[in-house]
């Protein structure tokens, strides 16, 4: 059994639930720096163009979430949970209208989990 690469909170899902019932399918993209800084972003399936050097680091609550390679290299060790909290962001993300921003967590895996984090897919 694989360690997730990407993690999401109760709270996070309740949010793509409601985006999901307006928007239809969904994707996440991990932002890198642009407006918002580093921030999650979601975008309805086909809004936002995925780069062919992109990598998906697995599924959030039926959410492909993908982010850039060179983005990657700093999280390469790191489990990220996605969260969200009020207050607007600045970014295009499909949450922004409703008060809310979705947040990155992150932590470093442990050496004993390394061998067993979810395989990157393109």
């Amino acid at each position: 059994m694989y360690i997730e690469r990407v993690t999401v909170t109760d709270e996070a899902r309740a949010v793509i639930d409601q985006l999901r019932e307006k928007h239809g399918e969904l994707i996440f993209h991990q932002s890198g720096g642009c407006c918002d800084g580093s921030a999650p972003m979601c975008f309805q399936k086909g809004d936002f163009l995925i780069g062919s050097r992109d990598l998906c680091l697995g599924e959030i609550h039926g959410c492909r979430f993908y982010m850039a390679p060179d983005q990657f290299e700093f999280y390469r060790n790191m489990q990220i949970t996605i969260g969200v909290t009020p207050g607007r962001g600045s970014s295009f993300s499909l949450e922004i209208p409703l008060g809310l921003r979705f947040m990155t967590l992150s932590r470093v895996f442990e050496d004993s989990e390394l061998e067993n984090v979810r395989p990157v897919g393109a």
